[in-house]
């Protein structure tokens, strides 16, 4: 079955009660909401739909509806933001299930200063060398130039004292202001292939849609929609979910499908990309407007 191409969210959206939309390369690009975005997100509060903002960002939800606050996207705009920060730390603060009521207080945190909050009344004690640890919180690296060949050293040395690694961030890549950085799970994925143990927090595991679709609240799944640009996590994430989904090609793929910003995508060219993912989308939309 050939994949639909989309013009504009309007062709479909009388087919669903709400959706769950990816943040970074979807609505944003870190600085400034994306063409379309605002007006979209409009059309869909205006026609009744609810809005679940769903990121993998690796700080509390409440700092990443700040940060949307003070970039454009406003209150109004959507109903619930969820991130896989704000999923970290409560099962870091809670405890809940065995790996976390094993994993230690001392903390070694890779990541810049803005994500301290992940630390905080969450009863960690950070350390300052692996040496000192008993895990590893992993919320990204601290500078967008970064190269995960730059923690070889400190990942290698955290291996050889078997320390567990937390992960609040599944991404791989980000596009921010048009160039793309490394992410939290970059460094993750490295850990794990050299023999390291994992957990991972956000898109795709299943646990961040279920508190979407509660806080939804829509009770038959073929009603909600998914919307976001990366095969490996948001369409991956729908799919375990058992809900449609949007790709936006624009987004993190762009490069991969020769695409100029807002432009649409060669169908036989993503559909390769679709295949070799192992994750299909219901539909593509070259940018998320309405």
């Amino acid at each position: 079955m050939s994949l639909r191409l989309l013009t504009g969210l309007r062709e479909i959206a009388a087919d669903y009660d709400g959706l769950i939309l990816d943040l970074w390369g979807v609505l944003h690009d870190g600085a400034a909401p994306l063409p379309g975005a605002v007006a979209a997100l409009s059309a869909l509060k205006s026609a009744g739909k609810r809005l679940a903002v769903l990121s993998n960002a690796p700080r509390r939800a409440q700092l990443v509806e700040a940060r949307m606050n003070e970039i454009g996207l406003a209150r109004g705009l959507y109903d619930h933001v969820h991130s896989s920060g704000e999923e970290t730390w409560q099962h870091l603060r809670r405890r809940a299930d065995a790996f976390y009521a094993a994993l230690g207080r001392r903390c070694y945190h890779i990541g810049p200063p803005r994500d301290d909050n992940m630390l905080e009344d969450a009863g960690l004690m950070r350390v300052g060398a692996i040496a000192e640890a008993e895990f590893i919180l992993n919320t990204g690296p601290s500078e967008w130039d970064e190269t995960v060949a730059q923690y070889e050293p400190l990942l290698h040395e955290a291996l050889a004292r078997a320390l567990p690694m937390v992960c609040a961030n599944p991404d791989l890549v980000v596009v921010h202001q048009g160039r793309r950085s490394i992410c939290a799970g970059a460094v993750a994925q490295r850990y794990e292939a050299l023999g390291g143990r994992v957990r991972w927090h956000g898109k795709p595991y299943p646990s961040v849609y279920a508190t979407c679709l509660a806080a939804l609240a829509i009770a038959d799944r073929r009603r909600v929609l998914a919307v976001g640009d990366s095969l490996r996590t948001d369409i991956a994430g729908a799919n375990a979910a058992g809900i449609d989904s949007i790709l936006v090609t624009g987004g993190i793929h762009a490069d991969e499908l020769g695409l100029a910003q807002g432009s649409a995508p060669d169908l036989d060219r993503l559909e390769a990309a679709i295949a070799a993912s192992g994750h299909r989308p219901d539909a593509a939309i070259a940018q998320f407007r309405w």
